[in-house]
């Protein structure tokens, strides 16, 4: 999974970088924890930045990719752990803690707690993820491979989000008492992806890649018959991505 993951999925909007620090005010050599850092997709964007960064991971495969996108940044450490069950150094605190496309994996009854716990007061918790959106004018050969999920019994009824509407998860954070100043902010992209690309990013997907190997061949023999069939052999993928920032009473 970790080759697939780091090769195929979305590189995040720097826009998106640029405004969680705007928003939180970290400046290079802040102490930033990453939540689930799989193998370093928003890592990097930040590393290269200059801030210190402790990473967990609790997939092997994942932390050692990790271990080896980020070894040229000497302030990045990956632990391979799960956030649950990391205990830091005695007296750390951070003033980031952030996690992208991972947060919803961390125990719903003790994340913001443990967030709370590891950040100094007024320090900032950040998450966000990536998934697909399907605005007005989007490629419709997502509507069009409908009818072979169908077929091969994997529909989706999940409702389509237009970008700038997905929902947000404010709710928790809120909730907890343990944090104010909520901000959310929405962004979203477009990528172009030729049909062996597309393919990997669908590799990706744990759905797709459970997929018995009939229902694969099905539905990747229909993509890469109607992008065979397009001057540029291409497809558009829309991806949108929710940013939350919450400030640690």
């Amino acid at each position: 999974m970790a080759p697939f993951y780091q090769q195929a999925r979305p590189e995040y909007p720097a826009a998106l970088f640029d405004e969680l620090i705007r928003l939180t005010g970290v400046r290079a050599g802040d102490r930033l924890l990453e939540v689930g850092c799989g193998p370093g997709k928003a890592t990097l964007p930040l590393a290269r930045r200059g801030f210190r960064i402790t990473c967990l991971e609790r997939g092997g495969e994942l932390a050692a990719a990790a271990r080896e996108n980020l070894a040229a940044f000497g302030g990045v450490e990956v632990v391979g752990t799960a956030f649950e069950d990391w205990r830091p150094p005695a007296g750390t605190v951070f003033d980031l803690v952030f996690a992208a496309n991972a947060w919803l994996w961390t125990a719903p009854e003790t994340r913001y707690q443990r967030a709370a716990a590891l950040l100094r007061p007024g320090g900032h918790l950040a998450f966000w993820g990536a998934t697909h959106v399907f605005p007005p004018d989007g490629d419709p050969i997502f509507k069009e491979l409908q009818d072979v999920y169908d077929e091969i019994g994997e529909g989706d009824s999940a409702p389509r989000h237009a970008p700038g509407e997905l929902p947000d998860q404010r709710a928790g954070a809120e909730a907890s008492g343990l944090f104010g100043d909520l901000v959310v902010r929405q962004f979203d992209w477009e990528i172009t992806y030729d049909v062996d690309s597309y393919l990997r990013l669908l590799d990706s997907f744990s759905n797709h890649a459970l997929m018995a190997d009939w229902q694969r061949d099905r539905l990747y023999g229909e993509i890469r018959r109607r992008l065979a069939d397009r001057p540029d052999g291409t497809l558009r993928r829309h991806w949108g991505s929710v940013l939350h920032i919450a400030t640690r009473l």
